[in-house]
């Protein structure tokens, strides 16, 4: 041969690959198969690599044993996880009814794109019974999108009987369990349908990766999220597989230590004469808390709280003054986070009231006493602003 092709054929992956602690990374589009028969039998070979290798393989099977679920498929953001899985199962004609509290890109989707291809979308309060909202489903009604605790507000719900009521007349539930992260709270075991989450937060755990996850137990239904993202063109990249699966391992001691810690501010934080209220589910006497003791073998790290009343300013000023608490959106990793979640209450039709500015904390992994310390900089900084 010429050295072109030997170059071509050179080193090419032969005979067993030695066995580590972590799958391979194999970074390929094509997939050599073996025979001319195999090109098109696609039930029984893998024709693409954008359906996934070895570290997508390892990552879904390590998820659906967490989730307890049968099949679990892979979106490249907890955004994409959440529109795809709507999107693989409902049509022009149907109707969701979604939760209020919805995270707020999950709401832009509802009213920007489902309701340009002929889905109705009714939001529904998340204070609202179970048997309320599923006797509020009409016959058009194929789906119900659940989040619970909402990540700004934290109402919860009683998933479990919505997903009853709600299978009685052969409607869907979809519940984004990001808060639950897969862990605390397993969406399948209750009922529920289709259990989504942002694996970018919790499960990646290092705010350095996108990837989101939708899980079922149904055949059909897994098979209409695989379908749906194989018809859409979704893929995750082999590194990005091979992060979250690492994240994934170290994802209870990481909750655990978040959890505890986020309970010792919430309590600290209850009783500071400039904290009007403290929302956090696992909190005793917060509302929701004995859905929580139900359902949630623990906590996460996400909480709100309400500051007495002050303006937007003052707010701020008690933003700008924390030092370990980084100003940012996105959570469920390392790192302790804080903002001000007025803003994004704009939206909803059913927005609560509250005596004050809603703060939304993320505790990360750092001294619990050092970030209460922080947070004590910053209260003393809203008292001043109001002064």
């Amino acid at each position: 041969m010429s050295q072109e092709t030997r170059l071509i054929r050179a080193g090419a992956t032969s005979g067993d690959l030695v066995k580590t602690v972590g799958p391979p990374i194999q970074r390929g589009s094509t997939v050599l198969l073996p025979c001319a028969e195999a090109l098109y039998d696609d039930d029984a070979y893998l024709t693409y690599g954008r359906a996934g290798l070895a570290a997508h393989d390892a990552l879904k099977s390590a998820l659906g044993e967490m989730e307890g679920a049968s099949g679990v498929s892979l979106y490249p953001s907890g955004l994409a996880a959440l529109t795809g899985a709507m999107l693989a199962v409902l049509k022009a004609g149907d109707e969701v009814l979604v939760v209020d509290n919805i995270y707020k890109p999950t709401r832009r989707f509802c009213d920007q794109v489902l309701a340009r291809y002929g889905v109705a979308v009714r939001y529904y309060d998340p204070l609202l019974s179970p048997e309320d909202l599923v006797a509020s489903a009409t016959s058009a009604t194929r789906m119900i999108v659940m989040e619970s605790p909402g990540s700004l507000t934290f109402e919860m719900q009683d998933l479990a009987a919505i997903a009853r009521l709600a299978k009685a007349r052969g409607i869907l539930t979809l519940a984004d369990n990001t808060w639950g992260a897969g862990y605390l709270f397993k969406p399948l075991a209750h009922g529920v349908d289709i259990s989504v989450q942002a694996l970018t937060k919790y499960v990646g755990g290092h705010s350095d990766v996108f990837m989101g996850s939708a899980a079922a137990n149904d055949r059909a239904l897994v098979r209409q999220l695989e379908d749906g993202v194989h018809n859409l063109g979704w893929a995750v990249a082999a590194e990005d597989a091979y992060q979250m699966l690492r994240g994934l391992r170290t994802l209870p001691t990481r909750l655990r230590r978040q959890g505890e810690a986020g309970l010792e501010i919430a309590a600290w934080l209850a009783e500071q004469p400039e904290v009007a209220e403290v929302i956090h589910p696992a909190l005793p006497g917060s509302a929701g808390h004995d859905l929580w003791a139900r359902d949630y073998s623990g906590a996460c790290g996400l909480f709100g709280f309400v500051l007495k009343p002050g303006s937007e300013a003052c707010a701020n000023a008690f933003l700008n003054a924390l030092k370990l608490f980084g100003l940012g959106f996105s959570w469920g990793g390392f790192e302790s986070l804080a903002i001000l979640c007025d803003p994004q209450l704009g939206k909803r039709k059913f927005a609560p009231h509250y005596a004050g500015p809603l703060m939304r904390l993320h505790i990360g992994l750092e001294n619990e006493d050092e970030l209460i310390a922080d947070l004590r900089a910053g209260l003393d900084a809203y008292a001043q602003a109001i002064a």
